[in-house]
């Protein structure tokens, strides 16, 4: 079975870029097929409030209104997506750059309102990713650089979590490819205590993740990643791992000592 990479990367590597620049060198040296899913929150959270819209956030996740997902896809599917095409094309690579309503590469419903309404936001239909379309790429030497930007049935914009795409895709493609999954951001990995960078947490399966979230050690933007992390080691994905972005090719090699296993 061949290998696949899927790394997700967020908004306080993409805001640096010196970070940034190092991070594509790093990546475009890991062996085998590769997807790279990126956020680009702060951006996107300063090009609103120069706009003058309010940006919300519930637990992590971004409350998505009919102005903010106007914003979020000029960022994430635009002026991101295409940098870091470029970026990487720079480096000797193919590269191309995808949101998910590309060749309706990843459909999805609005979230249904219970408890919260998160506005445009999106909820992927997994059994309905087009596969065959990102194995087509893959298999001509393309890397994927997807923005977590994809639309319903009726053609609305809708924003989504971009661990949740990163997930997704790693998810679907493990029937097909042995697949490891690196969310990338600022930390070493989970951090025991956030004021001790050297406090990254080996492992983590299910049950010590409920006891951290009691104990107040994963919270906030930890909270949606840990959950998407332990649903992919559930769903067929090889080896997930959470760290720095500084260190992905160590995490790629899944190399001792550097960010946090998860594990079901």
């Amino acid at each position: 079975m061949e290998k696949l990479t899927v790394v997700k990367i967020g908004g306080n590597i993409i805001d640096n870029e010196a970070a940034l620049k190092q991070f594509v060198a790093d990546f475009s040296s890991i062996q085998g097929h590769k997807i790279l899913v990126h956020g680009g929150g702060k951006l996107a959270t300063e090009l609103s409030a120069k706009l003058g819209i309010e940006t919300q956030m519930v637990d992590g996740r971004r409350i998505t209104d009919a102005e903010t997902v106007k914003v979020v896809t000029m960022v994430y599917a635009g002026l991101i997506n295409k940098l870091i095409v470029a970026m990487l094309n720079a480096h000797g690579n193919t590269a191309i750059g995808l949101c998910g309503t590309d060749s309706k590469l990843l459909p999805a419903i609005k979230r249904p309102v219970v408890d919260i309404d998160y506005g445009w936001v999106g909820d992927v239909l997994k059994q309905e990713v087009n596969t065959a379309f990102i194995h087509t790429l893959l298999q001509a030497n393309n890397i994927i650089v997807l923005a977590p930007i994809t639309a319903n049935a009726n053609g609305d914009l809708l924003n989504i979590n971009a661990d949740t795409v990163a997930t997704t895709i790693a998810e679907a493609m493990s029937a097909e490819y042995e697949t490891t999954l690196v969310y990338c951001f600022e930390k070493k990995g989970v951090l025991l205590s956030v004021d001790d960078d050297n406090s990254a947490i080996a492992n983590i399966n299910e049950a010590s993740a409920e006891k951290l979230k009691q104990e107040g050690v994963i919270n906030k933007g930890m909270l949606p990643k840990i959950s998407n992390a332990i649903a992919a080691s559930k769903n067929g994905v090889a080896k997930v791992l959470i760290g720095h972005a500084e260190d992905i090719k160590a995490l790629a090699l899944n190399m001792e000592g550097y960010g946090t296993l998860i594990s079901q």
